[in-house]
């Protein structure tokens, strides 16, 4: 009876003591997306995404200059990332945008969220009002994320002057682009 007892006592504490493995393959840090990292280089995207299918910029190959977007296929053909290069010499990504909802921040954010969980999550550092769109930047993180003025009510969509604040912004809004930026 005693060995029994001492024997599921320590299976308790094995179990207990051992830590779950998080799946880095759709997980957005500020230093790596899944596979790729903040210091990859450009030239290196078809072997960080050798399982996936790399489709280049076909229009600025032709000119003869580099790539100006990668964009990530899985092989069944769902576009996971838009890639955009640095214009450096030796060119590392310099921004991504997140095409699929797999991919999400630390704090579970991905391109089907709403304003309201970003906000719920993130602490608003500044929203950049444009033409057609508000840009919110959050504190912690290098994520960002684009929403559409037609998700905004109509006193602030046809406003091109207006300065929009983030309490302005409904909480159901829905997130038209998520980047992440690399300087």
């Amino acid at each position: 009876m005693r060995n029994s007892v001492l024997f599921i006592s320590v299976i308790l504490l094995l179990c207990c003591n051992c830590k779950k493995e998080i799946d880095t393959t759709y997980l957005i840090t500020n230093t790596s997306v899944g596979a790729l990292e903040k210091t990859s280089l450009a030239r290196d995207i078809e072997l960080i995404y050798a399982k996936d299918s790399v489709i280049k910029d076909t229009t600025t190959l032709n000119l003869g200059n580099k790539a100006k977007k990668l964009k990530i296929f899985e092989k069944g053909g769902q576009l996971l990332l838009t890639l955009t290069p640095s214009g450096d010499s030796i060119p590392k990504i310099e921004n991504i945008r997140f095409e699929d909802a797999r991919f999400k921040t630390e704090k579970g954010i991905h391109i089907n969220s709403t304003f309201k969980d970003v906000k719920s999550v993130y602490t608003i550092k500044k929203v950049i009002t444009a033409m057609n769109n508000v840009l919110v930047l959050v504190k912690e993180s290098d994520v960002y994320f684009t929403i559409s003025k037609e998700e905004l009510p109509s006193s602030l969509r046809y406003a091109s002057s207006v300065n929009i604040e983030a309490v302005q912004i409904p909480d159901a809004a829905k997130i038209k682009y998520m980047m992440l930026g690399w300087d």
